[in-house]
């Protein structure tokens, strides 16, 4: 089974340079390639061509492109690939922290197109990935907080020891067949209007 065909937005102003790269991604099997000079309105345009990577040609980039850049990448949440000219290390900690996949200085040559999209690929499905985890941790961490305040504020007003307020609670969630956070999320709710 072959792999899916990619849709790569690339973002360059600067027409020989991304020429370069858009031969690189063909010549990796890229064929759907759309090339953006425009940097109005880029996140929209981004958003409208919805791709699956985003290549990033920057020269010599200020503070308030890279920012532009950033933001694109903390909004779409896409791979990311940026070519600059030269940098700095907080100019590399803030790639990162927008979540730029590949982050490649004074590298621009075709044949080291496909080893980056696919680094870039790579990285971004880790780390969401590792984000997807987070979530749910935080997730069953906020539900079992949820549950133990309602467990508490049973056993404060009903009088109940903590095994029996729990299984109240999961008891009235198996006959609503709902989860026990659904519940002690409405008796939560409940006793904080009647205190």
């Amino acid at each position: 089974m072959s792999e899916p065909e990619l849709r790569i937005v690339l973002v360059d102003q600067n027409v020989t340079r991304a020429s370069i790269l858009e031969e690189g991604l063909r010549e990796a099997g890229c064929t759907e390639v759309v090339v953006v000079r425009d940097m109005q309105n880029l996140l929209r345009r981004i958003v409208d061509e919805d791709p699956d990577v985003i290549f990033i040609d920057l020269e010599n980039p200020n503070r308030d492109v890279l920012e532009q850049m950033f933001q694109v990448s903390r909004c779409v949440r896409r791979p990311v690939a940026m070519f600059v000219d030269h940098s700095d290390t907080a100019m590399i900690r803030a790639a990162v922290e927008a979540g730029v996949g590949a982050y490649v200085v004074d590298g621009l040559r075709k044949e080291r197109v496909k080893a980056i999209l696919d680094m870039a690929v790579t990285r971004f499905n880790a780390f969401s990935e590792l984000r997807e985890e987070l979530d749910r941790a935080r997730q069953a961490l906020d539900e079992r907080k949820v549950i133990e305040r309602a467990k508490g504020l049973l056993m404060k007003h009903k009088g109940l020891s903590e095994e029996t307020a729990y299984g109240l609670m999961r008891k009235a969630a198996m006959n609503e067949g709902k989860r026990i956070v659904e519940v002690a999320r409405a008796l939560v709710t409940a006793l904080d209007l009647l205190t």
